[in-house]
């Protein structure tokens, strides 16, 4: 029996913190705009006019204003980008329920059935921009194909405001062409790899045989061959079950005090058991998670028979694992996750960043 094709719609907002900014703030409006701490910490989103500068999520502010000296930071309004990706991800069930969230600003939508009975995905997705930006104000890109991975690349293509098809029958002509570096999840290493390799552009890479690919690229390269040729098997999953969940923190200041680090601890504890308690999640494994002002990373496990009991069990385990600490400097981020959990299924990392912007707030997503 012949398996339909699927129709696979990747929508992802443009610039979305700093967009939602310069919409309710209109003189931000055609400005280099930052989402983030000015004096510490990092960009967590930056309009189109500040990427003209090379300015990017998760730069450092410092190297962002020394790239943009009149680049404007704002502090971000996490629950405002929240109420607005709530409204858009509203607009998206009223066409299916096949809805895989990514991050508060992009999601894979499977239309191949969808609500309203619409044969044509290209027309559901200019739909849905047209929706998003007449209720939010804000404007979206989509990638349309028969695979969530070609979708995601067709939606980089005409960024922004714009979408892109990639007709079942143009996909090898598509793949063929497109710069390896454009290949979504090959970064900056892979690429200079494949450099290295005389692998430029996706008619390159198929020529390479599966053998030869696993060998230089491990498990990865099995991927690799498969999606230069169009094939991805990943389904929308509408529900995603965690792996781990965690909660992490970078402060506006080092700081290296055993009243300090409890401090953080207590606080880490807290939010992390009111984050498995809205879920109902239980785990027997607990990781501390620690960067130091020279950006050196440690982290510690520690693993029981039963599952952990709340808050204190948490503090209680993070402050053995912080005590086997190798250095004793000052710390710029700490972070608590529980893995191990009482779930049927563990496939999915849930990871809620928040980085202390005077007001700490949360960092949710890193923004398109």
């Amino acid at each position: 029996m012949e398996t339909r094709q699927r129709k696979i719609i990747h929508v992802d907002m443009d610039a979305f913190y700093a967009s939602v900014e310069m919409h309710d703030f209109p003189e931000l409006k055609g400005k280099a705009l930052a989402v983030g701490g000015e004096h510490r910490g990092v960009v967590a989103a930056a309009s189109y006019e500040a990427r003209k500068y090379g300015i990017h999520s998760a730069m450092p502010s410092r190297t962002a204003k020394q790239k943009c000296p009149h680049l404007i930071f704002v502090r971000p309004r996490f629950d405002r980008y929240k109420e607005i990706s709530y409204q858009i991800r509203q607009i998206f069930y009223e066409y299916t329920d096949l809805v895989e969230p990514l991050s508060l600003d992009e999601a894979y939508l499977d239309v191949t059935e969808n609500k309203k009975q619409m044969e044509s995905a290209n027309e559901i997705a200019q739909e849905i921009r047209k929706r998003i930006f007449e209720e939010t104000g804000l404007t979206a890109s989509a990638g349309i194909s028969v695979n969530k991975f070609l979708a995601k690349i067709a939606s980089d293509v005409n960024k922004p405001n714009g979408q892109k098809t990639i007709h079942p029958s143009r996909i090898a002509e598509f793949l063929d062409e497109l710069p390896i570096e454009k290949f979504y999840g090959i970064g900056k290493v892979t690429a200079n790899k494949m450099f290295s390799l005389g692998i430029y552009k996706g008619s390159d890479l198929k020529q390479r045989s599966l053998e030869d690919l696993v060998d230089h690229f491990g498990k990865s390269g099995a991927h690799y061959y498969n999606v230069v040729r169009g094939i991805h098997n990943s389904e929308v999953r509408a529900h995603r079950i965690p792996k781990s969940i965690g909660v992490e923190r970078t402060f506006w200041d080092d700081f290296a005090s055993d009243e300090e680090i409890n401090s953080k601890l207590v606080s880490l504890s807290d939010e992390l058991d009111a984050r498995l308690n809205r879920r109902d999640i239980q785990g027997k494994s607990l990781t501390l998670k620690i960067k130091y002002k020279d950006f050196s990373l440690f982290t510690r496990s520690r693993t029981i028979d039963e599952y952990f009991n709340g808050k204190t069990d948490f503090l209680t385990a993070a402050k053995i694992l912080w005590e086997q600490r190798p250095f004793d400097k000052p710390v710029r981020l700490l972070g608590l996750s529980i893995s191990n959990l009482n779930t049927d299924e563990q496939k999915q990392v849930s990871v809620q960043l928040r980085i202390d912007f005077d007001a700490a707030e949360r960092l949710d997503s890193v923004d398109r």
